[in-house]
């Protein structure tokens, strides 16, 4: 009996009859995802120290720019100040 070529679309291939490839992001504790950074490459630490800090300085600087400056206007002010957040329909 002949293979028609509808029949040849849905045949399984090769590929798809093989057993899947063990994933590299299946770690699923803690002590399994600490094991996977052992794998990352030792050039790559330098750049994280370097993110890490400018995240860690950014983050600083926000934090003390919103504490210690009187002159940042963080609300509205001023007498109408309740009126203009009620009334915006004129917009």
């Amino acid at each position: 009996m002949r293979s028609t070529a509808a029949l040849r679309m849905f045949r399984a291939t090769p590929r798809m009859m093989r057993a899947p490839p063990k994933e590299d992001q299946a770690g699923h504790t803690i002590s399994q995802r600490l094991r996977k950074l052992k794998s990352i490459p030792l050039e790559l630490y330098p750049l994280a120290v370097v993110v890490g800090f400018a995240v860690f300085a950014a983050g600083y600087s926000s934090v003390r720019k919103f504490m210690v400056d009187k002159n940042l206007r963080l609300a509205r002010q001023g007498p109408g100040a309740r009126t203009e957040s009620h009334d915006s329909s004129d917009h």
